[in-house]
């Protein structure tokens, strides 16, 4: 974990409440995995006061992007940032991903490993599949949202080469329905998923985790949580877990915010 109060913003992108900000902290940026996450201070003064915690969406070797959607005031403010400008952050943070999730299973060799995503919560799975496909691994990427213009990064994963489904609630674009219904039909071909990683809305998330379940495939799912500081100092972030057959209140901060989808315990 590092702090750089002088990280380089490089470059911007836009779609309506969508943004994209890429800035250089090579010291950062070397350290992340897939599932991470830093905590931005999103205004020079004191107001807002707290840092925000932000999925890592990619990195290079010396460049981190943030992908996130203009949701109150911390995001309005960062979403006015522009390249030349500087970022305060911390991080990486948190435990992410394993990408050897189901690996050693005998589907893995045909079948891909499923990264779901819902809205906003495509962002840490961008890291993710690249990551997967660096290390040789099949992977489908599902792709959610409400409408058409929920889905600003489906021309860059086609670009990039990455196998893509789209689902739209209202059928603007792709298949008519909710993201899970499109996982529930993936997961009813010959080849399932070895895998299931996901991100998004709780609701979404607690529906993933029951099917995978059903299906006997391992999934993996990132929570978001507000939080105060990000490391585990202030208890601001709790979520209940059970391990062991036993149930505890652990930080997604610092135990999370990636957890495997049977330890997750619903409301």
């Amino acid at each position: 974990m590092r702090i750089d109060p002088g990280a380089s913003l490089t470059a911007k992108e836009r779609w309506a409440d969508y943004i994209s900000l890429t800035f250089k902290s090579p010291d950062i940026a070397r350290q992340a995995a897939p599932g991470q996450f830093l905590m931005v201070k999103v205004a020079t003064g004191t107001h807002p006061l707290l840092r925000r915690p932000f999925s890592i969406h990619s990195r290079d070797d010396a460049s981190i992007s943030l992908f996130f959607k203009v949701a109150g005031e911390g995001t309005a403010l960062l979403a006015e940032k522009k390249p030349g400008e500087t970022l305060d952050i911390l991080g990486p943070l948190g435990r992410g991903f394993d990408l050897a999730l189901g690996a050693g299973n005998r589907r893995a060799a045909v079948a891909p490993a499923l990264a779901v995503g819902g809205g906003r919560g495509i962002a840490p799975l961008t890291f993710l599949a690249s990551e997967l496909a660096a290390a040789g691994r099949p992977l489908k990427i599902l792709y959610g949202g409400r409408t058409a213009s929920d889905l600003p990064l489906r021309d860059r994963f086609t670009t990039a080469g990455f196998d893509l489904a789209c689902s739209t609630d209202d059928g603007t674009f792709g298949f008519k329905g909710l993201v899970t219904d499109l996982l529930k039909n993936e997961l009813n071909t010959a080849q399932p998923a070895s895998a299931i990683y996901a991100c998004g809305p709780e609701p979404m998330l607690r529906t993933i985790a029951g099917m995978a379940a059903a299906a006997g495939i391992p999934a993996q799912l990132s929570l978001e949580s507000h939080m105060g500081c990000g490391f585990g100092a202030c208890w601001g972030c709790v979520k209940k877990i059970r391990r062991d057959g036993a149930e505890s209140w652990v930080k997604v901060c610092e135990d999370g915010p990636v957890f495997p989808a049977e330890e997750v315990v619903w409301p």
